[in-house]
């Protein structure tokens, strides 16, 4: 494996990181929006605010990973994608900004109406980026960013594979919040409201799993190296998914809710993983590979060293932030 692979591999550890992570913290969106009036939704709003509150900036910190690898390791690809899918990557970036502002304001706000509208704010904006991030995701693996960047900044991803991709982003976000949030409920003797966030789970995880299945046909006639590599080497990454989606709404039917976000997780994780192995060996598919991509050897050996450290001092913090939110203490608001 060369050395560029190398921190290929390290980047996209960061891209399944974050999908997680951030997927599930942008998902929990989804649920806010649809959690009713004022006095209906009050307490999975609260229950909400309590799960991500401490966590949400963390997310973030793969976003800065993954696009400071990005345009340091491979800066012509990056330079390629950016002027191509300006649109898109704008947008996201503005939901990302209107989320965390309204998130916080809305904790502060002097009225009821106010509260209302920075919490609208949040909400959409929650659904917003993770649609726009898997669409520039569709328009890469769909072959529509050409090697010199300036394609075309409009059908570059207004087409089936990105409308998908972001479609599918959006519930499979949804999909690990409901998962993650129910047994948060459940873990903190929120009962009702964890039978709530169960059946709309379990409704969620059925419209995700049967938007995935419609998308195969445009996808197969739209992005056909994708949908090669998709049915060809990561086929049994593709399975997994399919069956740890199953299994974990099996799980949450059977009310198992710590097993059944686990399954989320694996279910998640499996399908990302098995996008990049089907990408691959392209950076850009069918545009630009990996090795051709890549910037100086001395760069890329610094950047292992740096991503080293970043695992030495980031990661345990991360993870001690991590399990103390998930204590018994914590999750009794």
């Amino acid at each position: 494996m060369s050395l560029a692979y190398v921190v290929a591999a390290a980047m996209f550890a960061g891209i399944v990181i974050y999908t997680l992570f951030g997927g599930a913290d942008f998902g929990s969106g989804f649920f806010d929006l649809t959690a009713g009036t004022t006095a209906t939704g009050g307490e999975l709003r609260v229950l909400i605010d309590h799960s991500i509150g401490p966590v949400w900036e963390a997310n973030h910190v793969w976003l800065i990973y993954i696009l400071v690898i990005w345009w340091t390791a491979f800066p012509a690809a990056f330079a390629a994608t950016t002027t191509t899918l300006f649109v898109p990557l704008a947008l996201a970036l503005l939901g990302i900004v209107l989320r965390g502002a309204s998130f916080a304001f809305r904790k502060y706000s002097a009225t009821v109406a106010q509260a209302r509208l920075f919490g609208v704010v949040f909400a959409s904006s929650s659904l917003i980026t993770p649609f726009f991030l898997g669409a520039v995701a569709g328009a890469v693996a769909s072959g529509r960013v050409p090697a010199k960047g300036y394609g075309d900044p409009w059908s570059s991803w207004l087409h089936p594979t990105s409308v998908f991709g972001g479609l599918i982003a959006v519930g499979t976000c949804a999909f690990l919040a409901g998962a993650f949030l129910t047994a948060d409920a459940a873990r903190s003797q929120h009962l009702r409201l964890s039978e709530q966030l169960r059946v709309r789970t379990l409704v969620v995880g059925a419209l995700t799993g049967a938007l995935v299945l419609v998308a195969l046909v445009p996808i197969r006639h739209d992005a056909r190296s994708l949908s090669d590599g998709l049915l060809g080497r990561a086929a049994p990454l593709v399975v997994v998914s399919a069956i740890a989606g199953a299994a974990t709404l099996l799980m949450l039917y059977r009310r198992r809710y710590g097993v059944a976000r686990i399954g989320a997780v694996v279910a998640v994780a499996a399908v990302v993983i098995g996008w990049g192995m089907a990408q691959s060996p392209w950076l850009l598919m069918n545009q630009v590979r990996i090795d051709d991509a890549a910037g100086a050897p001395a760069t890329l050996a610094a950047l292992l060293v740096v991503v080293g450290v970043a695992v030495v001092v980031v990661v345990p913090a991360l993870g001690y932030l991590f399990w103390l939110t998930q204590s018994e203490r914590w999750t009794r608001p």
